[in-house]
């Protein structure tokens, strides 16, 4: 509910059970309120209130009127995060600690590190041995609410100058108001639980002798004196042999320049109301054995309530913790002014959050990060005035889509809004690849590309006589690719031959076979004028038409390549199958009678006999029996024996062998694709192995196959790569003679020749 206003009977009821959510839906405005079990029902008393408390109760007011006289907390949070940077109000990164406590009367206590925050969530296993793998924080909704109203009910300070933990716990206090329920004994608590000793996990226990760790508390302690360098908080006193290898390796993880951010909870015996209070330091100070890296502060959370309340307070710490990680409730906590820029970043965070209900979700099960986190730039862009957060009433219109798909009714209108766009990140796109992160994507796109090239050229090969084959692919794959690239082309657009063009390539020879005309000149004029009308839907801006292209029309596409590439394949295999043929029931015992040799046919036709007299070539004179398989077939011999197949002798084992090939690729680099998720050595090995999974699969198969020495069919690839001129005439080249350069061209039933000096 808002402040100040009065519940009704719905109202009360709805508050009766623990987890009650009301919404009020006002003008252009919608609220949520939710029963806040922290604070104590209590009577409302008449009487006049300490100046500090009128100040909190203006300061609530003006929250409220501050909410309505924006339409939304996006709108209210790009305009914050829009104001001008100074010195002191720079995001940076942060770490984020939360320590817990609990104090009962007669018991030792001090703060314990339960978990921590990078950019996920890592908690203390249960023992405290070690630490969880980092996972998304999933939160209840009940929590969020509950820390809503911590901070609307709560102690807000900003950019508060301290540099003790004393310092922050006189401000906090100094802001409490003195009453009955919070009188100087338990001032004096709070002040004593603030100042307790905290344990980090990386931390021995007590009882150790010869602690092998020091911790970072008692490496902080040395830091009175003026430090000459320092990076992430480790300065010269703090020498690798005072961390360990895992607390060193996580040290490299947090970023140059960050800042902590501690959150601190618990639940005490002499509280009967919560306290809360959230402080930003101006500057960040190093607090001795506050974080446990040697970090700066920036935030400091304080929620400390009565016993009994544990796991609530567990929750509403994870869920600030879980703010300050969010890239925009981060920047808004910095540059906040006052409580209701931190209520505006809050509320723009809920209208992103997304709500699963219960029984169909369980949430113990623990997320997973992503490999590539999604961008929450659209969270920082406005959106149309006066709309509020998930209006359905809103319909999408031209002015809502990017300026890519919008129509600029000039000619190269949107060609040169492109180019003005890239030229200012023109080189960094290429600076920026010369990473080793990005080593893997380089192969894993060199091999994306070559497979289907290298595939479909061989099968345009067959398609097309060897008129369009590997070769030729690559070379057309490669400039086109290259000049695309230097042009700033989209990078994750895989250019060459593909299941469709390899379909239309099949149709078009076809076509020109039939009607006599010449396939290279028939495809040469294709290419031209696809390219013409290229240009012309760019002079146009058709691009902008793409924003009508749905989801289903981009699926049939994949599905169609996707099938295509399935389908030859497996043809492939089964013409590997008619080539290679299995020698079917054979007899073990008799393998050494088996022999297939070359013979003079029994009855040569016209086109044999035609070859031997145009080479001058006598059947009795030839060594039938000595020539090898490639020879008889060019003397148009004959196969005779018991080894022997239709198209000459059986070649032992290429079948079976190209049968375990396609299948172990297949299965290697799938296996080694999920290699990533599971248990067998450390992150980064495994993390290295799923990256690289398509090209560790290609360089083992090829180092077997060429290892065993099964002649197994491979791309036929020129020795030497020279530029072949198309004659463009409506004949068939007979003869080209390459040390001459002469064409003999068949012409209306002439023969033409053509030499190129």
């Amino acid at each position: 509910m808002l402040p100040g206003s009065v519940p009704s009977r719905s109202t009360q009821s709805l508050q009766g059970s623990h987890p009650s959510i009301l919404l009020l839906v006002g003008h252009r405005t919608l609220y949520v309120g939710v029963r806040m079990p922290l604070v104590r029902q209590a009577h409302r008393h008449h009487r006049n209130h300490g100046q500090k408390h009128r100040k909190r109760d203006r300061v609530k007011e003006s929250v409220s009127e501050d909410q309505e006289s924006h339409d939304t907390p996006s709108q209210r949070v790009q305009f914050i995060l829009g104001m001008e940077e100074d010195e002191e109000h720079v995001p940076h990164d942060l770490f984020t600690e939360m320590d817990e406590i609990c104090v009962k009367e007669g018991e030792e206590s001090e703060w314990k590190e339960t978990a921590r925050w990078l950019k996920f969530e890592e908690d203390v296993e249960h023992g405290g041995e070690r630490w969880s793998k980092p996972y998304v924080a999933t939160l209840s909704l009940h929590s969020l609410f509950e820390l809503r109203s911590c901070i609307i009910n709560g102690i807000v300070l900003l950019d508060m100058c301290a540099n003790t933990i004393e310092d922050i716990a006189d401000m906090i206090l100094d802001q409490q108001e003195t009453s009955s329920e919070f009188d100087e004994a338990t001032r004096k608590k709070v002040w004593d639980i603030l100042l307790k000793n905290h344990h980090h996990q990386n931390e021995k226990k007590k009882g150790s002798i010869l602690p092998i760790v020091r911790s970072f508390a008692d490496v902080a302690q040395k830091k009175a004196e003026p430090q000459p360098s320092e990076k992430n908080g480790l300065t010269h006193e703090t020498t690798p042999t005072d961390l360990s290898k895992a607390e060193l390796h996580f040290m490299k993880k947090i970023p140059v320049g960050a800042e902590a951010s501690n959150v601190l909870v618990g639940e005490v015996d002499f509280l009967t109301r919560p306290l809360v209070a959230f402080v930003r330091l101006s500057p960040a100070v190093l607090l001795p054995g506050m974080t446990e890296v040697p970090l700066p502060t920036r935030f400091f959370f304080l929620l400390l309530g009565p016993i009994g309340k544990g796991k609530q307070y567990h929750e509403i710490g994870r869920s600030m913790a879980t703010l300050m990680t969010d890239e925009i409730f981060h920047d808004v906590a910095y540059k906040a002014k006052d409580r209701s820029d931190l209520l505006a970043g809050f509320d723009e965070f809920l209208d992103q959050v997304t709500v699963l209900p219960p029984g169909e979700w369980d949430p113990s099960i623990r997320i997973e990060p992503p490999k590539n986190l999604p961008s929450q730039e659209k969270r920082k862009m406005p959106g149309p005035p006066g709309v509020p957060n998930g209006s359905v009433c809103h319909e999408e219109t031209e002015d809502d889509r990017g300026p890519e798909l919008q129509r600029t009714g000039r000619l190269f209108g949107g060609l040169i809004l492109d180019v003005k766009r890239k030229i200012p990140w023109y080189w960094s796109d290429f600076k920026d690849g010369l990473s080793f992160q990005c080593l893997a994507s380089f192969l894993f796109l060199y091999c994306a590309s070559m497979s289907p090239v290298i595939t479909f050229g061989g099968l345009l090969g067959e398609a097309t006589d060897g008129q369009i084959s590997a070769i030729e692919s690559l070379l057309g794959a490669s400039l086109t690719g290259v000049v695309y690239s230097l042009f700033a082309g989209q990078p994750l657009t895989i250019l060459g031959s593909t299941g469709p063009v390899l379909v239309f390539e099949k149709i078009l020879f076809t076509f020109c076979k039939d009607y006599g005309f010449s396939y290279l000149s028939l495809r040469s004029c294709i290419g031209l004028w696809t390219a013409f009308l290229c240009v012309v839907l760019v002079a146009t801006d058709a691009s902008s038409l793409v924003c009508y292209i749905t989801r289903f029309t981009e699926e049939a596409f994949a599905s169609l390549i996707c099938l295509i590439f399935i389908v030859e394949s497996l043809e492939k295999l089964l013409k590997l199958g008619r080539k290679y043929p299995v020698h079917m029931n054979s007899d073990l015992d008799q393998l050494t009678l088996y022999n297939c040799r070359c013979s003079a046919p029994q009855k040569p036709n016209v086109e044999t006999l035609d070859y031997w007299n145009s080479h001058n070539i006598t059947s009795s004179t030839v060594p039938w029996p000595n020539l090898t398989v490639s020879q008889c077939h060019e003397m148009h011999g004959e196969f005779t024996g018991s080894a022997c197949a239709a198209d000459g002798p059986f070649t032992p084992n290429v079948l079976f062998w190209c049968t375990i090939l396609f299948f172990a690729t297949f299965i290697l680099s799938s296996l080694l694709k999920q290699f990533k998720s599971s248990n067998y050595f450390p992150t980064k090995v495994r993390s290295i192995v799923g990256d690289f999974a398509i090209f560790i699969t290609i360089v083992i198969m090829v180092l077997i196959d060429y290892l065993v020495g099964i002649p197994s069919p491979k791309l036929n690839v020129p020795n030497s790569f020279q530029v072949c001129m198309a004659v463009l005439f409506s004949g068939d080249v007979l003869f080209f003679h390459e040390e001459e350069f002469t064409f003999i061209v068949e012409q209306k039933n002439e023969h033409l020749f053509y030499t190129v000096q």
